[in-house]
């Protein structure tokens, strides 16, 4: 049997990839977020004219932690920091899911991707955005009632 050290068969293969991908870059990346908390306000549906209508609402996920000289024994004080997170929800059949039953208060879990814009508002200023879209999103609560 036929073997080759696998130090050989790597400087092989990337010596390879590296011919192809001079010629043609084929290369993949990943976009994924996954958010877990409570809502922080009822969604609100919004249309800009001539685009699609966007269900938004925001999520803010907490960070704690122990401050003090012995952390590992439970002696501290505790700080916490919340921040807040924009999710937009494009997708029709979720976004009207997402306005119809996600509430103030509702525990839910949300996939989707970050997406990075800019915009200008009222006073002609050029500002940055963060959003999370979704593309899933799970109710862990029992907070499924319709709205009115």
């Amino acid at each position: 049997m036929f073997r080759r050290p696998v130090v050989q068969v790597l400087r092989q293969f990337v010596r390879h990839e590296s011919e192809v991908a001079s010629s043609l870059v084929l290369e993949r990346s990943l976009n994924r977020v996954q958010w877990l908390g409570r809502v922080g306000q009822d969604p609100v549906m919004r249309q800009v004219e001539g685009k699609n209508p966007v269900t938004i609402f925001s999520l803010p996920t907490n960070e704690m932690w122990r401050s003090g000289e012995n952390e590992t024994y439970q002696m501290g004080d505790v700080s916490q920091k919340t921040t807040w997170h924009r999710i937009s929800v494009f997708r029709p059949g979720l976004r009207d899911v997402a306005y119809q039953y996600v509430k103030k208060g509702s525990r839910i879990f949300v996939e989707g991707k970050v997406d990075y814009g800019e915009y200008t508002d009222k006073n002609n200023v050029r500002r940055q955005a963060t959003t999370i879209i979704a593309d899933n999103i799970i109710f862990l609560s029992d907070q499924m009632k319709e709205k009115p």
